[in-house]
């Protein structure tokens, strides 16, 4: 038996998206859901039980940055990441393949695998298949992701299509040196950038390999919207029914539903807490930059239609005052706020698939927010 499995709800007759839940070895989580990141063991600012408070059931951590500090043997020391951050809900560690190749200019792909150098000292390191998976089973997460290639966009056709069998290779790789088949589940990642056939391609291998999820990469990486979501409608419908699909990196309110729509179950983004640092808030009726001048004497919340403890005790002015003098407080309160709008939003999804209305939930939301104005301001 797989440690993670999916339970399909629903399909919205309106739309076709998916209700579902995804039970782990640390609890089950409805979906559509949007899952926090704690990139070094904590989702910043915040705590796990703020965490808790507002209902959020699975968080991410990175393979990478847990690598480099404190180091998988500490963490394996300390009974496991759970243990570590006093998090007892499910986690998800991504396997390291992105801060690869994105942290580091010098790096030398080869079949073995990825050789380059620590961002932080400049240090000479080599990351493999293997390696992502030891370090992920040190860890102890609930759900590890294979470790892949990350192209950049745009790439040309013959570029992603080496790229996409060198991850197909490195996945069964991955399959092979996961050694704790019984308390972690392992996804695959389908890569292919905007070329429909090789994401068939990459599809066709990946659950050929029978993984107990699937990751869409390689999108949120510079394309357009519009091409995001023209992947998604021909990618999604390429993976398993009875599997969880995870769309990474992905965390703007309009990208979560469009992802829904399509068939996404899962996303993740740390869009909410690095706005939240520079006073942008998600409101219901939009952006709003509480670092503004305009907001020095505005004593109303930061939305005044959301029920969160910020918006329940703390003004726009005060929220200001904090953020204007680099108080902590301050930059805790706003990402308090963003993480809950978000959760709140997914738990919104969830109820409209649930009465059939997805489709009329979107427009209005849309129209509230603003996405529908033009040069409407997005993230």
């Amino acid at each position: 038996m797989t440690p993670i499995t999916y339970e399909l709800i629903k399909t919205c007759k309106q739309t076709g998206a998916r209700l579902g839940r995804v039970h782990t070895p640390h609890g089950s989580f409805d979906t559509p859901v949007f899952m926090p990141v704690g990139t070094l063991a904590t989702v910043k600012t915040m705590s796990p039980e703020e965490l808790k408070e507002m209902n959020a059931n699975i968080i991410l951590s990175n393979t990478y940055h847990l690598w480099l500090r404190p180091g998988q043997d500490i963490i394996k020391e300390a009974g496991g990441l759970h243990r570590f951050m006093n998090w007892n809900g499910a986690i998800l560690t991504d396997s390291g393949g992105f801060q690869v190749f994105s942290l580091s200019d010098m790096r030398d792909i080869k079949e073995e695998g990825v050789h380059f150098r620590n961002h932080l000292s400049g240090e000479k390191l080599f990351l493999s298949p293997e390696k992502a998976m030891s370090i992920q089973n040190d860890l102890g997460s609930d759900i590890m992701m294979a470790f892949d290639e990350c192209p950049p966009y745009p790439a040309e056709h013959q570029y992603m299509k080496d790229s996409v069998e060198r991850t197909s290779r490195w996945a069964e790789r991955c399959l092979t040196a996961h050694q704790r088949k019984d308390d972690q589940g392992l996804f695959g990642i389908i890569q292919g950038g905007e070329y429909e056939d090789l994401r068939k391609q990459s599809a066709s291998d990946l659950v050929s390999l029978d993984f107990p999820g699937y990751a869409i990469g390689g999108l949120s990486v510079g394309e357009p919207k519009a091409v995001m979501n023209k992947v998604l409608e021909f990618t999604t419908p390429l993976l398993p029914a009875n599997k969880p699909r995870y769309l990474m990196g992905v965390g703007s309110p309009d990208s979560l539903i469009d992802g829904a729509l399509r068939g996404v179950d899962m996303f993740d983004c740390v869009l909410p807490t690095r706005i939240a640092r520079n006073g942008t808030c998600m409101t219901s009726n939009g952006r709003l930059v509480v670092r503004n001048a305009k907001y020095a004497r505005d004593f109303t919340p930061i939305d005044e239609n959301c029920d969160c403890h910020v918006c329940r005790n703390y003004t726009r002015a005060y929220i200001r005052h904090l953020i204007k003098c680099n108080e902590t407080f301050g930059f805790r309160l706003t990402t308090y706020h963003n993480l809950h709008f978000l959760l709140k939003l997914m738990e919104q999804v969830r109820t409209a698939i649930s009465e059939d209305r997805l489709g009329s939930f979107k427009e209005e939301f849309f129209e509230q927010y603003g996405f529908n104005k033009p040069n409407a301001r997005n993230f």
